[in-house]
């Protein structure tokens, strides 16, 4: 490949690359209820549509076609999310593949200006995400913590660990040559104590988690200036926006939060048992295996958006590590059972 071609492919790739953060922030916009937000998003749209002109002028230089745009499965996703939870659910998402990106530009000559801007718009998104100007104060001072999670990712992930743990469990027994009613039963007892032991301990983390920042306010209570002691409520409740970052609404409810956990977990561990409860022997062990195999990928593909890797590369992963566990729980079982898969 020569060099001209190789930068050509290059620009191609970055202005690609800038129509699909022109594509996203559009759709974050469109969804975002607060009109202040939606204004940001669309200067960052703008901002971007400015940098993907530089790349297409280079590639018309080049006597090269400027691609026609096509927003991938990731965009699309996202996208519809936003419409349909929420843009400040996906935002933490956004924020986190726009800071894994912002030095791919650093070292490109064409590229001038760029990697200050791609910074700029990951500080904006990460100010955006934490909703408020805390930074500051927790620098210091000390009692102060702040914690933001992404709740797609915690749905995602709960659902991953429940179908690894729970296809690794039925393979176990099916290994060990037990009957397929054990079979079932052991993968239903694992769904259940999986589930169980996920929303206990988001329970009492979300409960925590709110009973420190009461602590908080708490403390920071005895600071405030005498003028605005007529009316505490409000006055605290600025302060937890201002100082500490905090949305008082945004908490989050313990019980919703260990619902969802169950939920997750629960959804991932039924997969490998619902052939159990469809047929048993053979039929069964190759059929959870397959759909187990299948559902591993996507949520591989799934956990992509998260990471920002390639859809296939991290499907593939994770079916290779949810088939490394099964096969080593199964010939374990093999090991410790009596001979040969039932038939």
């Amino acid at each position: 490949m020569t060099a001209i071609s190789g930068d050509l492919r290059r620009y191609r790739e970055n202005y690609l690359k800038e129509q699909d953060g022109i594509a996203l922030y559009r759709a974050l916009a469109r969804a975002e209820k607060d009109s202040a937000r939606a204004d940001i998003f669309e200067k960052l749209a703008a901002a971007e549509e400015r940098h993907a002109v530089r790349w297409a002028r280079l590639m018309e230089s080049g006597d090269a076609e400027v691609p026609k745009y096509k927003p991938g499965w990731r965009i699309l996703l996202l996208a519809w999310l936003s419409r349909n939870v929420g843009a400040q659910h996906v935002l933490p998402v956004v924020s986190g593949l726009e800071s894994r990106d912002q030095g791919e530009y650093t070292g490109q000559a064409e590229a001038t200006g760029l990697p200050a801007a791609e910074r700029a718009h990951s500080r904006t998104l990460r100010v955006m995400e934490q909703r408020g100007g805390a930074s500051s104060i927790l620098k210091s001072e000390r009692w102060h913590r702040t914690s933001y999670g992404g709740s797609l990712r915690a749905v995602v992930f709960g659902a991953n660990d429940g179908l690894i743990s729970n296809f690794s469990l039925v393979m176990g027994v099916t290994g060990a040559n037990a009957e397929p009613r054990f079979v079932l039963l052991a993968g239903v007892a694992g769904l259940l104590a999986g589930a169980f032991s996920m929303a206990a301990c988001e329970y009492v983390s979300v409960r925590s988690q709110r009973e420190f920042y009461e602590q908080q306010l708490a403390l920071e209570a005895q600071e405030l200036a005498a003028q605005i002691l007529s009316n505490p409520e409000t006055a605290l409740d600025t302060l937890a926006r201002e100082e500490l970052g905090l949305d008082p609404s945004a908490l989050g409810s313990p019980w919703v939060a260990a619902s969802s956990a169950f939920l997750a977990f629960a959804t991932g561990a039924l997969i490998p048992v619902v052939p159990y409860l469809l047929a048993s022997g053979r039929t069964a062990f190759v059929a959870s295996s397959l759909v187990c195999g299948v559902s591993l990928f996507i949520v591989g593909a799934l956990i992509s958006i998260f990471t920002g890797r390639n859809m296939l590369f991290s499907g593939l992963r994770m079916l290779g590590i949810g088939a490394l566990a099964a096969a080593i729980t199964y010939f374990t079982g093999h090991a410790l059972g009596v001979g040969v898969l039932a038939t």
